[in-house]
């Protein structure tokens, strides 16, 4: 249960890196197509933003947690290795889109007396940390399951 611990606060340490990569290209991203326009011409801009900043965050999170966080399986070529982390991880951009697709448009979009007391910015901020969480769980799941050296 201690080895299980110390790894799970590993992982949230490396999240943490992944998180601030990802959260902060997706920001920028956010502002770059609200200044250009692209915002308003494309309801959907936050979606790309968010497909970015995770496929870059993703890069670093496997280099992070293939280092510090699981033990490698000794069969495993890094080809392979980075393969499954690839299609783990595209499940986890799919759930993260759908979250983030679910709060802003569905939720967010419809109800008015949301929209009365938070900003659209603050919603694409506040769902995009729900749907973070999501898939953080779903992540440490999978990656001990498919990536990890069995004891």
């Amino acid at each position: 249960m201690k080895k299980l611990l110390a790894q799970i606060a590993k992982f949230g340490i490396v999240g943490v890196i992944a998180f601030f990569v990802e959260f902060a290209i997706y920001t920028d991203l956010n502002a770059v197509f609200k200044a250009t326009g692209f915002a308003a011409a494309f309801q959907y801009y936050y979606l790309i933003s968010n497909f970015c900043g995770f496929i870059i965050s993703m890069i670093v999170n496997y280099l992070l947690s293939m280092k510090f966080v699981f033990v490698r399986k000794d069969d495993m070529s890094r080809k392979k290795e980075f393969i499954i982390f690839f299609v783990l991880s595209f499940f986890g951009l799919l759930i993260n889109e759908f979250c983030l697709f679910v709060g802003v448009d569905l939720i967010y979009g419809h109800w008015a007396w949301l929209q009365s007391w938070m900003s659209k910015g603050f919603a694409e901020t506040f769902f995009k940390l729900g749907a973070t969480g999501v898939v953080m769980v779903y992540n440490f799941i999978s990656r001990k399951i498919f990536l990890e050296k069995k004891d």
